[in-house]
């Protein structure tokens, strides 16, 4: 209608995003509240970091182009807070946006500030960054299992909170088998997920730290790792069978027999069938072994 004010909203188009979402959300210490939830401006200074927060490793060219688009744009999207004794604020998530907003130059920052305990605040933490996909697998993994171990969360629940199959989770908390050098490659994306799945099958640690060695230097890609690994499990399933299937000569049952009378115990003989083998005699006690030592006059 003619004559009719410009709304708040239409003046605001002309200021920035940022200025969009300030107005929308009302955050200078709004009173809007929502499942307990308020919505706030705060001073970065009265902002705790998170104790539980699950990232270990930020990427520093990537928090410096946040820090960049801080400063053009303002926040977008607000840090979640709770707030603690003295007039602080504890961070539940959003520390690359806190770090971000520090590094350029903001004094304050937007935040949903939510009443939570510890333990709903570590869930919260946990699963909102699990819930950003950009975590490495291992993070994910020690996530899903402080959600197991400390929210007393089973595999199929803690699959709900998060969205992903019991069998997805169940493959994330494989990879904490893995020995720590491995782990460690995964973190620096030195190999991927999919290296590491196919890793986790091979039960020597020895074998495993070879190929993870030899992913490095060759530059072997998934399939090739896991035919690698493939021929590996074969050679052992034969392995196995061979040993389950000897079964000695009646030639070896006799030599048995006579030694076991010889030496008053068992006497076990393995050979395969290249005829090399070993002698295996037991002993019971350190009096036993004397006496089959006598026996042997060593």
């Amino acid at each position: 209608m003619k004559g009719q004010k410009p709304t708040k909203r239409k003046n605001a188009l002309g200021r920035g995003l940022g200025a969009i979402l300030q107005d929308s959300t009302a955050l200078e210490h709004s009173e809007n509240k929502t499942d307990n939830t308020e919505i706030g401006k705060i001073p970065l200074d009265l902002i705790e970091v998170n104790p539980f927060q699950p990232r270990t490793i930020f990427n520093e060219e990537a928090l410096e182009e946040l820090s960049e688009s801080i400063r053009l744009q303002g926040i977008i999207q607000p840090i979640t807070v709770r707030k603690i004794e003295s007039g602080k604020y504890q961070l539940i998530s959003g520390e690359r946006r806190l770090q971000a907003s520090q590094q350029a130059g903001m004094e304050n920052i937007p935040a949903y500030i939510r009443k939570a305990n510890d333990q709903q605040m570590l869930e919260m933490a946990l699963i909102e960054n699990i819930q950003r996909e950009n975590l490495n697998a291992i993070e994910i993994a020690l996530s899903y299992q402080r959600l197991i171990s400390e929210c007393n969360l089973k595999q199929e629940d803690l699959g709900e909170r998060v969205g992903k199959k019991r069998a997805t989770v169940n493959n994330y908390l494989r990879l904490l088998k893995l020995p720590p050098a491995i782990q460690l490659g995964i973190k620096e994306n030195k190999i991927s997920m999919g290296h590491a799945r196919a890793l986790i099958n091979v039960e020597n640690v020895e074998m495993q730290l070879a190929i993870f060695q030899k992913i490095i230097d060759e530059g072997l890609s998934v399939r090739k790792v896991e035919s690698l690994v493939r021929g590996i499990l074969t050679e052992n399933v034969q392995k196995k069978g061979e040993k389950q299937n000897y079964k000695p000569s009646s030639e070896v049952i006799q030599l048995q027999g006579r030694l076991s009378s010889h030496f008053g115990t068992k006497v076990k003989i393995n050979h395969n069938k290249q005829n090399k083998g070993e002698i295996k005699i037991p002993f019971l006690s350190i009096e036993d072994l004397n006496r089959i030592l006598e026996i042997l006059d060593v």
